[in-house]
């Protein structure tokens, strides 16, 4: 039961704008910052791929579910139909998740090299910026683990909810519990995903604000 959609902000999009169209700066490891920078960009474009196939999947399965509901526990060889038909969509759901979590962690790869490369910055001023957006990245890390754990537990629970929902003698009582604790579940989801957005944005600032503090002529100025 997808009760919420779940959409990534991503900064892909965002930093397709971020590309030097006059000099870079002069200091080699400020040009070898930008490059390890745009490439976490690259690297999180899978993410962003699976955004848009998880929302539709999750109203396919919210769908489906309103369906069964309506149906009232009623004509059980429908719901029986039913439930398997969300089983699948909780299947694929799962392989855009494990897609998007396999991103971050490539992300995370080229995330190391940047760390290393913030140690040669000689200036004051841009080591402090790159510090900063460096600290949001590895909350931002953080913050998609948990968000990651609180889907996979829906996922989960989900399944046993169509399980649930195939056995014909259930009861409501029961049924009625496993819902109230996956609302529960799906409203973590949500608050992680929303700090995660906000991390996110807060990311894009960050990053576009070392660029300008770099000197980098960026061609959407």
């Amino acid at each position: 039961m997808a009760a919420v959609s779940v959409k990534r902000i991503i900064f892909s999009t965002l930093a397709i704008s971020f590309l030097l169209t006059g000099c870079v700066s002069k200091e080699k490891t400020t040009e070898r910052m930008y490059q390890s920078l745009e490439n976490i960009v690259e690297a999180e474009k899978p993410f962003e791929e699976q955004q848009e196939p998880l929302v539709v999947l999750e109203k396919q399965e919210k769908e489906i579910y309103n369906q069964i509901m309506a149906l009232g526990m009623k004509r059980h060889d429908e719901i029986v139909k039913l439930s398997d038909e969300a089983l699948s969509i909780i299947d694929k759901r799962r392989e855009h998740l494990q897609k998007e979590i396999d991103s971050i962690n490539a992300s995370k790869a080229e995330f190391n090299n940047a760390e290393e490369i913030r140690n040669e910055i000689d200036n004051s001023e841009q080591k402090k910026k790159v510090t900063e957006l460096l600290a949001i990245m590895r909350n931002r890390y953080k913050v998609h683990n948990k968000l990651s754990k609180e889907y996979l537990s829906a996922l989960d629970n989900d399944q046993v909810l169509y399980q649930m929902l195939k056995n014909e003698s259930i009861s409501y009582e029961k049924l009625e519990d496993h819902v109230m604790n996956l609302n529960t579940i799906y409203q973590k989801v949500y608050d992680a995903n929303e700090e995660f957005n906000e991390l996110t944005a807060q990311y894009n600032k960050t990053k576009f604000e070392f660029y300008k503090e770099a000197g980098l002529k960026l061609e959407n100025e």
